[in-house]
């Protein structure tokens, strides 16, 4: 038997929206407000969801102290109150939610062991919100 486990996390950030790859204007016309020098904030909400069996003995699909350790040190250490244009994973690349959504992803498909990763959501506005499942469909 499958089951999910959806754990919520929020963490502070900053960023510009550019590209190197576009002209001034362009960028201008593509981001808008977000493509604003001096960058701005987003207090970001995110969901990780694993997957897998439910352990007999304990009842769980994952330990949530396990996953908010890893969450803690891995994820929030690294992203809270940092400006994602500054960051290794960002140089060369658009830090948009959906690219943060990638990393998050990958961090935690690479090194989370204690449960499939399934999805992860993040929540960059009340309007806004964006989901990456590695490439697979999500189902809602």
């Amino acid at each position: 038997m499958k089951a999910y486990l959806t754990r919520r996390y929020w963490f502070s950030a900053s960023h510009r929206l550019h590209s190197d790859e576009m002209s001034a204007e362009e960028n201008q016309a593509v981001y808008g407000k977000c493509n604003n020098p001096h960058g701005h904030g987003h207090n970001y909400a995110l969901e990780i969801t694993v997957a897998g069996q439910v352990d007999p003995k304990t009842g769980m699909v994952c330990n949530l102290v396990d996953l908010d350790a890893f969450v803690n040190e891995n994820i929030l250490e690294r992203f809270d109150r940092q400006n994602l244009n500054t960051l290794p994973p960002f140089q060369g690349v658009v830090p948009t939610t959906e690219n943060l959504c990638v990393e998050v992803y990958g961090i935690l498909q690479k090194d989370f062991h204690h449960a499939e990763v399934e999805k992860i959501r993040v929540e960059e506005t009340m309007l806004n919100s964006f989901e990456y499942a590695g490439g697979r469909e999500v189902r809602y």
